[in-house]
């Protein structure tokens, strides 16, 4: 039960949501103990862009960073209620009102034929996709292929829950611009490991291998 956005925020970051405990002492430890790694890491990788590359230290980049960062923060968070796996109550809950709210009949037809059908293979499938997501937009790697595969599942939220009269459908709209945005900005590279790996790569991401032409195409931007 949400109280005010300060409580819940700390309530997150100290693991006492009902997400948290619904998890087991385990994926608690994981994911509370995680997220914290998370935001540490972050900060070390805008901290060292911001000494080593004069070209990221202003305020532009500053807000793409924090955009970046709490759109990650919201994927991480919305992966949690996936879990336990391998079906989770409030995933099969909310496949079922696409079932009923959505857009079109093959939306719905897919819903239910398809989608709860398979939702012990499907559930584990979205959870490490969502939780993939939070992970790459607060670090700042593979944002815009991210960000990407981040639209198709808002399309597919804002399509399946469109007439579902506790849902507002602009919700789903100004989520897939703003991972639009990241995109055409490359949001990556304003104080990310994008731009870490654009200034010195290394490993499997320098030289001319094929893992290399794919990051710098599609992660980059360039040829």
């Amino acid at each position: 039960m949400r109280t005010n956005p300060f409580n819940d925020v700390w309530l997150f970051l100290i693991g006492q949501t009902n997400d948290h405990n619904n998890v087991g002492p385990f994926f608690w430890a994981l994911l509370t103990y995680g997220f914290w790694a998370l935001i540490i890491a972050s900060l070390v990788i805008a901290w060292q862009n911001w000494r080593a590359d004069p070209a990221q230290r202003s305020g532009h980049h500053l807000a793409i960073f924090g955009m970046r960062f709490f759109i990650g923060c919201m994927w991480f968070q919305g992966s949690l209620w996936k879990l336990p796996l391998p079906v989770s109550g409030g995933f099969e809950y909310w496949n079922k009102e696409i079932v009923g709210h959505a857009a079109f009949d093959i939306h719905r037809w897919i819903a239910t034929n398809i989608f709860l059908p398979a939702l012990p293979l499907i559930n584990p499938i979205v959870f490490l996709t969502e939780l993939g997501l939070g992970i790459a937009l607060m670090l700042g790697i593979l944002v815009r292929p991210f960000a990407a595969l981040g639209i198709l599942f808002v399309v597919h939220l804002w399509f399946g829950l469109y007439r579902h009269p506790h849902e507002w459908p602009w919700l789903y709209i100004f989520l897939i611009f703003t991972q639009a945005f990241f995109i055409l900005n490359k949001a990556g590279e304003s104080l990310g490991l994008d731009a870490m790996m654009k200034r010195r790569p290394f490993g499997p991401l320098d030289g001319e291998g094929i893992i290399a032409r794919l990051y710098r195409r599609f992660a980059l931007g360039v040829a």
